[in-house]
Formats: structure tokens, sequence, C-alpha cells
């Protein structure tokens, strides 16, 4: 670091600034810096770094999977709002294991991250302690189900995201509609279409509602055969993701059906899927990056604090996005 202090004829306080993508340096000296590390090969030692300051530079961030799209574009906005920051990500998958997520907590702290962001809420078991207990700052975020009040959560109104579907259909005039929903996930997303339709005192049976286990193109395809094999068949239908709602478009043609000529179907989430879809998928879009950049803000301003963050509970407003799959019934 003195080397390249020397170099671009600066102090090694201002080195350490634009390594650490600290604001404060002008454009002019940030580009001598970096020109003078360029040319001397210069890479910061982060172990000696972390001793010298105290910090790792590193949060951890725990996530149940990144095969889903949602959570993969989740990582990579909290990625890059990070190294903007001069923070390196460690990224651990629960894959929906409570036991898994629990040794991932413990991983997470004990290598002296200096802050937690977690995503999602079905894998955290009564065995996890209290996240708030870990003494660094920790931010949930994309929490569906009964967010804690004793930390900050950043997520989607789910709620909404299915009221805004279920309005969407019935604006479209549709009065017989089927669920399909990974439940008991996604019950919040449920009962806000479900609302829509009560709101004009239609009420949708009990066994008009099928559970997609794993919220994937294939349980939504096996659920959509059997609830399409009905004598009272709906025209539309409800999925509580996208990747359900695609496997039900095909059960649909599989029946012999039209899409949406016979059977209007919407989904949650904008997956990059569903605008490429045949026909493509209407769907109510979650702002994932939004989502992301509100909770690694806080998390940073609890870093540059060294304090906890405050609880809150922000919700990000989902909104619809209306394509070829949805249209007024016909009958």
């Amino acid at each position: 670091m003195a080397d390249v202090a020397k170099r671009a004829g600066v102090t090694k306080q201002t080195v350490s600034n634009v390594v650490r993508r600290r604001s404060v340096v002008s454009p002019d000296t940030r580009a001598r810096v970096e020109a003078a590390i360029a040319e001397l090969g210069y890479t910061p030692n982060l172990v000696a770094r972390s001793l010298a300051t105290g910090t790792t530079m590193t949060v951890g961030f725990m996530v149940p999977t990144i095969v889903h799209p949602f959570y993969s574009e989740v990582v990579e906005e909290v990625e890059t709002l990070l190294e903007r920051h001069g923070y390196h990500l460690l990224l651990a998958t629960t894959r929906g294991d409570g036991e898994r997520a629990r040794r991932h907590l413990a991983s997470l702290s004990s290598r002296s991250v200096d802050a937690l962001l977690v995503a999602g809420d079905f894998d955290l078991s009564d065995g996890v302690p209290p996240l708030d207990d870990y003494g660094l700052p920790v931010v949930l975020c994309a929490w569906e189900i009964d967010p804690p009040d004793t930390l900050p959560v950043v997520t989607v109104d789910y709620e909404q995201a299915g009221y805004l579907a279920g309005r969407h259909l019935r604006e479209l005039g549709h009065r017989r509609l089927m669920v399909i929903a990974d439940l008991p996930a996604h019950r919040i997303r449920v009962s806000g279409a479900l609302r829509a339709f009560a709101e004009d005192s239609l009420d949708v049976r009990e066994d008009s509602v099928f559970t997609a286990l794993g919220a994937t193109s294939e349980s939504g395809y096996e659920a959509a055969m059997l609830a399409l094999s009905a004598a009272d068949r709906p025209t539309a239908v409800f999925a509580s993701t996208d990747a359900i709602a695609l496997g039900v478009m095909e059960a649909v043609r599989r029946h012999g059906l039209r899409v949406p000529e016979d059977v209007s179907v919407v989904g949650i989430d904008d997956i990059p899927q569903a605008s490429h879809a045949h026909p493509p998928l209407t769907t109510v879009a979650l702002p994932k990056r939004q989502m992301a950049q509100e909770a690694t803000g806080l998390l940073l301003r609890g870093i540059a604090e060294n304090r906890q963050v405050p609880p809150s509970l922000t919700l990000i407003t989902p909104e619809v996005l209306v394509r070829a799959s949805s249209a007024p019934p016909t009958g």
C-alpha cells in the first residue's frame, strides 16, 4: 500500500479509501491510484486488513436456493451493490432444510462476517437461535409469512400480489376461479386472490383450491391435470408462481383446451420464461431488485453505524403485467 501511495503521490489512507470504494476520493485521484495499483500489481491482504480494522468487509447471505430465478436475481443484485461498497459476499443455501439453515447461521457468524442478510422464511425452524442474538447487523428479505417484529424486514407485499392477480381476472369478467398454489407456503398470495373475488360477493369453493408442492412447473402440471378433469371447469386459473402457471398452461393444452380462449391463466413473479411462453404469461411482477436494494442499503447503514438495524417492515409494491394468457371468458 505504501508503494502504491508513493507511486500515485497520495497517502496510504487515500489508497485504502480507493480499495474500499469509498466516495470521498475525487475521480482524478481515484484514477491515479487505480493506475498505480495496476502498474504495481497490488492486491490487498484481506486477512491483514481484517486484523487492522476489526472488519472482514464480508456480508453473509443465506437463501433457500439459487436454482429458482427469483433468488438468483436477488443474489446478483445484492452482490453488485456490495461490490460497489467494497464488500464481498459469502453465500449459503438452505435447500429447504431447517437443520442446514441452523448450521449455516452458526458458520456464518463464527467466520466473523460484518453482517447477515437472510432471504426466505420457510427454512428457519424452532431450533434456530433468534437472529437478533448474533450481535451483528441482520436484515431479512423476501419474508412471506409472519415476519418477526424484532428485526428489519424488507419484502414484497405478497397479499397484494395475489389480490392484483385476482382483481385482474375479475375485471375481465371471470366468475369461476381455480387456484393452484404451493400450500401452505403461499397461503398469503391465495388469500389476496380470494379477497379480490370476495369483494364482488363471489366465493371460491374449497374444492377449487389445489396444491402444487414445491412450486415447480411439474407440480403445477400434475395439479392442473387433476383439477381440469372436474365437471365444473373454471374459466380462469390463479397460480401462486409463474413456474406453476407454466405447468398449468401445458395441462390446459393436454386437455384439448386453449389459453386464454377456454381458460385464462395468471401467475406471480415475472420470471424470464413468462414473457417467452406460448402465449406470453400474464403475471404479477415482484420487484426483486428493488427489494434487494432496500435490504442491502439497510444492512450497509447498520455496518457503518456499528449497530443492529432497528426493527421495521418495508413492503415493496408489486404490479400486474398483462400479457396474452388472460382474456374475458367466452362462455
